[in-house]
């Protein structure tokens, strides 16, 4: 034999060991194929659940902004119904009754749109002071009326959309007594 026809060989396993190897290796290479599977499933299944809470918060946001911004905007027309109802509560005098006709169909399909949107006035005039709702300009002594009981709106607050918009300013009636004692707690200080 010539030395370059010789092959060098390696040995050769068994025949009978070779499928068992390849066997262990086949369940071991499903066993990691299952667990990758597994992994990725669970991943997919995070970021889908991610991807559901990230539209559900952008569809919130958008919301609130839209609400914001209505908001907003019906705060600067407050003083344009602020003006109406000024106008309407002026005497009569001098004004010409179709003019003021006129101003009062305005101001009711103004106030009666803004309604449908979501404004509403703050109830004042003989409710319970609630510093939430009202802002107390002046107090005034009445044995006529309950402790804390609003007894004249100086200007209408409103909500929108149940949220609160502008407090309302009102004159509170306090019971004599009560009056003097916060003078004289006043005077302590």
């Amino acid at each position: 034999m010539d030395e370059n026809d010789a092959t060098p060989t390696a040995p050769q396993p068994a025949p009978e060991a070779a499928p068992a190897t390849e066997t262990i290796s086949a369940e071991e290479q499903i066993k990691k194929l299952e667990e990758e599977k597994q992994g990725l499933y669970a991943q997919l299944i995070r970021r889908q659940a991610d991807y559901e809470n990230y539209r559900k918060r952008v569809a919130r946001e958008q919301q609130e902004f839209r609400e914001r911004a209505e908001a907003e905007i019906v705060r600067e027309l407050l003083p344009v119904l602020d003006g109406f109802e000024r106008v309407l509560a002026a005497p009569a005098g001098g004004v010409d009754e179709d003019y003021k006709t006129g101003i009062e169909l305005i101001y009711k399909q103004l106030l009666d749109f803004l309604t449908r949107a979501g404004l509403h006035p703050v109830p004042t005039t003989g409710k319970t002071f609630d510093p939430y709702l009202h802002h107390a300009v002046e107090r005034v002594e009445s044995g006529d009326h309950k402790d804390e009981e609003i007894v004249a709106e100086l200007q209408r607050g409103y909500t929108f959309k149940k949220q609160l918009l502008r407090p309302a300013l009102v004159r509170v009636a306090v019971r004599p007594e009560s009056a003097a004692s916060a003078k004289k707690e006043d005077k302590e200080d």
